[in-house]
């Protein structure tokens, strides 16, 4: 998937790591781990201006039809060692439903 493929490139030159990730027709999920003092923050605003204005520039149609590809809001919650397991728990079981 495009949007995949997009979003680990971007990330990596962040030297940002996306641990797990589902895409969903109406959101995505990321568990991403980066440099704290880089923030979030960027990385999220970085990672939708990038794949937006990629997209758009590939699928012209997306223009039309969506006033935007993102939202300006987005959830983001830090996780220590115990529940790492738990939070890629639950993005890989997104997958299935």
């Amino acid at each position: 998937m495009r949007l995949k493929d997009l979003l680990n490139s971007k990330a990596r030159e962040l030297l940002a790591d996306i641990v797990e990730m589902d895409v969903r027709p109406d959101h995505v999920h990321l568990f991403i781990q980066c440099d704290p003092p880089f923030g979030i923050h960027r990385v999220v605003k970085r990672l939708k201006g990038y794949t937006s204005h990629v997209l758009r520039q590939e699928f012209p149609s997306l223009t039309r039809k969506l006033p935007s590809l993102w939202t300006n809001s987005y959830c983001v919650a830090t996780v220590g060692a115990v529940q790492l397991d738990v939070v890629k728990r639950y993005i890989e079981d997104q997958k299935g439903q």
